[in-house]
C-alpha cells in the first residue's frame, strides 16, 4: 500500500511538528520524529531540509534528489545547457559521497543500518569535518563571532561579500595540517556554495553565507524554481 503524505503542523514558539499519518515515521511513539518536536539547532536545520519525509533521517535517495536539483542549476549556470546525464551522474556520486561521509558518524549506537548509509539529523553534529570556518560550535550552535571574522579576515574587496580569490584565502586559513577529508569537504561546500549564488560581478554576498548556516537557503532555491517554472 502506498504511503500516505506525512501532516505539517505548527505548535506554539513556531516549532514544526511532523507526523506520519502511517505512523512509521523514525521519531518514535505519535508518529512523530523526535527531533522535530523541539527547536533545531541551526546546523540541524542546515540538514533539515535533504530530509524530505521529515522522519529524522536523510537517506542517500533524499540527498540525491537534493543534489541533482543543485547539480543541474550549477551545470547550466557553468555551461549554459542542461546536461541531463552528468547531472544523474554527479549527483548519484555526490549522494554517496555526502551519506558515506557524514552516515557512519551520526548513526546511533547499537543501530544497525545495513548499506543504506543514512544520516541521522539529531546526530549531525557528530558530522562536522575538520578545517572548517568554526561558525557552527561542537554542538551545531551557530557562532556570531566566528560568521563575522569570516568577512572581517578575507572581505577585502567589499565588506559584505567574498570574491573567487577571497574564497580561495579563506580555505586555505582554515586548513589543518593533514586534514585531507576536510580539506576536501570545506572545498567541496564553498566552490558549489559559490559558483551557485555567487552575482553577475563574482561576489558571493554575507546574506546569502548566513543563509547557509541557518539552513534557509536551501528552501529560498527551490522556491524560487518552482516559480520559475510556473512562469
Amino acid at each position: 500500500m502506498a504511503s500516505k503524505p506525512a501532516d505539517v503542523t505548527a505548535t506554539g514558539g513556531g516549532v514544526a511538528v511532523v507526523r506520519d499519518n502511517n505512523n512509521n515515521a523514525g521519531g518514535g511513539g505519535g508518529g512523530e520524529a523526535e527531533v522535530y518536536r523541539s527547536e533545531l539547532t541551526p546546523l540541524q536545520k542546515h540538514v533539515a531540509f535533504f530530509d524530505r519525509n521529515k522522519d529524522g533521517i536523510i537517506y542517500p535517495s533524499e540527498t540525491y534528489q537534493v543534489f541533482d536539483s543543485f547539480v543541474r542549476s550549477l551545470l547550466r549556470l557553468l555551461a549554459g545547457f542542461r546536461a541531463i546525464g552528468a547531472g544523474v551522474v554527479l549527483s548519484a556520486v555526490g549522494a554517496v559521497f555526502i551519506n558515506g561521509g557524514l552516515g557512519p558518524k551520526t548513526i546511533p549506537e547499537n543501530t544497525k543500518t545495513g548499506l543504506k548509509l543514512p544520516i541521522y539529523v539529531k546526530n549531525i553534529h557528530k558530522g562536522k569535518h575538520g578545517s572548517d570556518s568554526g561558525v557552527y560550535d561542537a554542538n551545531g550552535r551557530f557562532v556570531p563571532e566566528k560568521f563575522e571574522e569570516i568577512f572581517k579576515k578575507h572581505a577585502r574587496t567589499r565588506p559584505d561579500a567574498l570574491t573567487d580569490k577571497e574564497l580561495k584565502e579563506l580555505l586555505q586559513s582554515n586548513r589543518e595540517p593533514k586534514d585531507f577529508k576536510g580539506w576536501l569537504g570545506g572545498f567541496t561546500e564553498w566552490k558549489v556554495l559559490y559558483y551557485l549564488c555567487k552575482d553577475k560581478d563574482g561576489f558571493l554576498h554575507k546574506d546569502t553565507v548566513r543563509a547557509v548556516y541557518d539552513g534557509s537557503l536551501f528552501a529560498k532555491m527551490e522556491q524560487e524554481k518552482q516559480s520559475a517554472k510556473k512562469k
